[in-house]
């Protein structure tokens, strides 16, 4: 078959994708939400720290590391939420499987973030995120 031919079905395909309304990839089952899943976290990262590593792929807006309530200790896992919810996809596909400080990360997509009914002492804007949402209204 001719190379030619070949690019120019990929370059048609590519454009009906963009085009058409069809789901082309497991992301986009997650538009609708900026927050993703971090675990394997090194215990002693404090929250700058994950904020400072995540921040490569957008602004991010809200942090959830989970605690031991008796301890206060890091449990090695939670929460984050990006201003734009495209950095999700970057953050899932970029930083899924790689090492920090010696262990391995696992980042992916939350559907449905819940907030803690625990939560005393947070802000207007945190409290405001977590009513309405991070990720920006769908089309």
């Amino acid at each position: 078959m001719n190379p030619l031919t070949n690019v120019k079905n990929i370059k048609k395909l590519g454009e009906q994708e963009l085009y058409s309304n069809r789901k082309t990839s497991w992301h986009d089952q997650y538009k609708d939400s900026a927050w993703i899943f971090v675990g394997g976290l090194p215990y002693d990262l404090t929250e700058g720290d994950v904020v400072t590593i995540f921040s490569q792929y957008g602004e991010v807006v809200n942090i959830n590391l989970i605690r031991d309530k008796d301890t206060g200790k890091q449990k090695g896992y939670g929460f984050i939420c990006y201003e734009d919810q495209r950095s999700t996809i970057l953050a899932v596909d970029n930083f899924n499987g790689i090492k920090v400080l010696g262990r391995t990360i696992r980042v992916d997509h939350v559907a449905n973030y819940k907030a803690p009914k625990d939560s005393k002492n947070i802000d207007e804007e945190t409290k405001r995120l977590r009513r309405e949402g991070c990720a920006p209204e769908s089309n």
